[in-house]
This record gives structure tokens, C-alpha cells and sequence, in this order.
């Protein structure tokens, strides 16, 4: 188990430096001079020089690099070329807020997905499995953007349950900040109206993100028990007479798990690269709209810190649910 481990960490680096080599040369090839956008239009020649020299853009590109991954092996993730801030400390941040979005959508798609698919499963061709498939393909037909707007609409607008927009009220007085996420800030801190307010602007946005994931778990889940369903051991033991609500949950429940593991890895991934449209419409602060900016403005150092930071995210994700397999299924052994 260790071994193999340590195995898939040192396979980890060679994907981390390829992304950050990639990442690297697409922000160097974006059309566009980042240096004269952030000097102005009314900048002169040697102003724009000396802005370039202070950044180091006026370097051979290879050795631009090299300064870049010898940052990165520091701590040091660059400066915004147009507020002069550390990214690192922009990433501080905004990504907490990005993460308790995406977990909060991850789990409520974990915690309803798993259980419509595993029924659906168990009652094929019923109306439970034709309820889940109306369900599951209205969740991923409908875009996120518009999902968000009519969950505004209907909830906050007129029957006024939820906020409109925004992570917490601008007119009270957020808890200190520990982990960066609300709620669990909220708590530490020992403050019920605040962890009230965080999850109520949690609700809308995290509902919005998880549709997508929340009906793929489904589907999964469904494909999974239908096929574990058919499996010699399980008619083994219905015909020992074992009751059926023991088998689908101790034995068809564990082993059907396992397809979905993958689909949620890759989800949270996405997940993260993909919170621009919600983060927009419910103005959340994260990483979405922070990355948005930096396009928009071409900002090298933020794009790139951003797209390495999902990357990082994303590879040990995945390197945590490959590991949960073992628990999941005792039939997978690492070697």
C-alpha cells in the first residue's frame, strides 16, 4: 500500500510539470501585450520598458520559465501585473470560496445520487427508475446558468426564502476567518446566525453546480446495481434466503460504488474549472470570476496560477479516490 502510494506521487510530478510547461507557453502565446494594457493608453515608450523589467517579460522565454518554476518551488506564485498583489495571496483568497461551493455541490450530489441510482437500479423498468431517468435527463439538458437564474427567480425573488446573490451580507460582520469557508468558520467561531446566513448564500449557487454530477451519479450508480444485481454471488444469496434489503445494502451497495467513485473524481475537477457561469450569476467570489478578470485583462501570473492550482487539486483528488477503491472493494489490492 505504501509503495504504491509513493508510486503514484512520484508519477505526480512529471503530470505537474508538464501542466505547468503548457500552462506556461499558451499564457506566453495568448495575442495580445499584457504590459502596455497594464501601463495605459498614455504610457511612453520607456515606461512600458520599465514596467516590462520589472516583471521580468523582457527575458528570453526559457528563462522567464525557469525564474517561474524557481518561484513556484519557493511559495512564490508571481505578481498580478495590473494590482502588483501576490497571487498566491489572491488564491488564499478566492479559492476557499470556490471549494466550499464545490464540495457543498459534490456532497448533496454524493448524498442524493447515490441513493435514487442504487434504486433504480434495484427497481428497474419501475416507476422509480422512469422517475429517475426524467429527472436525471432534465438535470443535465438544462445549462447552469439558466438553472441559476430560475432558482433566483423562484426562491429569492418572489417567494424571498433565499439571498439573491453574494457569499454574505455586506451589512454584517463575516466570522474570523480560520479555514476560509463560512459555515465551518461560522462554527469554530461558536456563531449560529452567521453559519445561517453563509448557508442560506450557499444553498442556490451549490444546488445550481450540483444538477450536473448529482444526475451522472445517478446514472452510474443505476448502469452499476443493475449489473451487480445479475452477479452469481448475489443470486447465490437470495437463494439462501437472506433478506433482499441486506443484500442491496451490504453487498450490492459497496460493490456498485466503485464505477461511481471515478465519476465523482472527475467531477470535483471539473467542478472547479467550471464555477465561472454560477460564480457570475450568484456573484460568488471565487476562482471562477478571479480567472475571468485575468482573461479579460490578459494577466499572466493569476491564469496561470489558477489553472496549476485546479491541476494540483484535481491529480490529488484522484489519487484519493483511486486509494478509496480499497475500502470500497476489498477485491483491489495494491501492490
Amino acid at each position: 500500500m505504501i509503495a504504491y502510494v509513493l508510486r503514484r506521487v512520484l508519477l505526480l510530478v512529471p503530470v505537474l510539470v508538464g501542466l505547468s510547461m503548457l500552462v506556461f507557453a499558451i499564457a506566453r502565446l495568448l495575442p495580445g501585450d499584457p504590459v502596455k494594457l497594464a501601463a495605459g493608453p498614455q504610457a511612453t515608450a520607456a515606461e512600458i520598458a520599465g514596467l516590462a523589467r520589472e516583471f521580468g517579460l523582457d527575458r528570453p522565454i526559457p528563462l522567464q520559465y525557469v525564474d517561474y518554476v524557481t518561484g513556484l518551488l519557493q511559495g512564490d506564485w508571481g505578481r498580478s501585473i495590473l494590482t502588483r498583489r501576490p497571487v498566491a495571496d489572491d488564491l488564499a483568497v478566492f479559492l476557499p470560496a470556490t471549494l466550499e461551493l464545490v464540495i457543498a455541490a459534490m456532497a448533496l450530489a454524493i448524498v442524493v445520487g447515490i441513493p435514487v441510482g442504487l434504486m433504480a437500479g434495484v427497481f428497474r423498468d419501475r416507476w422509480p427508475d422512469y422517475l429517475s431517468r426524467v429527472l436525471s435527463l432534465g438535470a443535465v439538458s438544462l445549462p447552469r446558468f439558466f438553472l441559476g437564474l430560475l432558482l433566483q427567480l423562484c426562491f429569492a425573488m418572489w417567494l424571498a426564502w433565499l439571498p439573491l446573490g453574494g457569499r454574505f451580507p455586506l451589512i454584517e460582520i463575516p466570522p474570523p476567518v480560520v479555514t476560509g469557508f463560512l459555515t465551518v468558520d461560522s462554527l469554530v467561531a461558536g456563531d449560529p446566525a452567521a453559519f445561517s446566513l453563509s448557508l442560506q448564500h450557499l444553498i442556490l449557487p451549490a444546488l445550481a453546480l450540483s444538477l450536473n454530477p448529482l444526475a451522472t451519479i445517478t446514472r452510474m450508480m443505476r448502469s452499476a446495481t443493475i449489473e451487480v444485481l445479475q452477479q452469481d454471488y448475489v443470486l447465490t444469496e437470495r437463494a439462501l434466503g437472506l433478506s433482499f434489503p441486506l443484500i442491496v445494502f451490504k453487498y450490492v451497495l459497496r460493490n456498485a460504488m466503485s464505477s461511481s467513485l471515478t465519476v465523482i473524481g472527475l467531477y470535483f475537477g471539473w467542478l472547479l474549472g467550471g464555477t465561472v457561469l454560477v460564480e457570475t450569476v450568484f456573484d460568488w467570489p471565487g476562482i471562477g470570476l478571479y480567472a475571468t478578470k485575468s482573461i479579460v485583462t490578459q494577466d499572466f501570473m493569476p491564469i496561470m496560477g489558477v489553472t496549476l492550482c485546479i491541476g494540483v487539486i484535481f491529480v490529488t483528488i484522484n489519487l484519493l479516490i483511486d486509494l478509496l477503491y480499497g475500502l470500497v472493494n476489498p477485491k483491489v489490492r495494491y501492490e
